[in-house]
């Protein structure tokens, strides 16, 4: 058992963590974040993405102890003051959610995407998204709802 520190929706967090131990485990077994979802365990579905100082990527192949000092983002932290974050709003408004389950990672990977690319065309975003799997939508929605979060604000939300 080893202690880290890491900064997790902007909070610093004391972390007993064991050597093999992902940052998905950390953040919904230790922590209570359920938002990151465990689909694949392989980096392959996107239900875990989160943000790594700033970067979209997996937490389910993230080794806790190299998350250490790191600044971690989870969908439950883009929310500000109980309202949620323009691209969460724009999911929403868009209908883009279906079961859910897929959805936090997508708008992780938008949130990502429009923080490097403030205003993604079609195809850009369809590419930013490319390692988000949903199998309940045909994406149009998820699209239109990135599009709409872009739009609305005219930068990244």
């Amino acid at each position: 058992m080893s202690t880290i520190t890491i900064k997790v929706n902007g909070r610093p967090r004391k972390i007993a963590i064991e050597g093999g131990e992902t940052l998905l485990e950390v953040l919904r077994v230790q922590l209570g974040l359920t938002g990151a979802k465990r689909g694949c365990n392989q980096g392959v579905c996107g239900s875990c993405t989160v943000l790594i100082d700033g970067r979209a990527a997996r937490a389910c192949l993230h080794l806790a102890g190299l998350a250490e000092h790191a600044d971690i983002v989870t969908v439950e932290g883009l929310a500000s003051d109980g309202e949620l974050s323009p691209m969460q709003q724009a999911f929403v408004d868009a209908g883009a959610v279906q079961c859910g389950f897929c959805m936090p990672g997508m708008v992780i990977a938008a949130t990502a995407l429009v923080a490097e690319n403030p205003k993604p065309n079609d195809e850009e975003i369809r590419e930013g998204l490319a390692g988000n799997l949903c199998r309940c939508s045909g994406y149009v929605k998820v699209v239109e709802a990135i599009r709409q979060a872009v739009h609305s604000k005219g930068t990244a939300p």
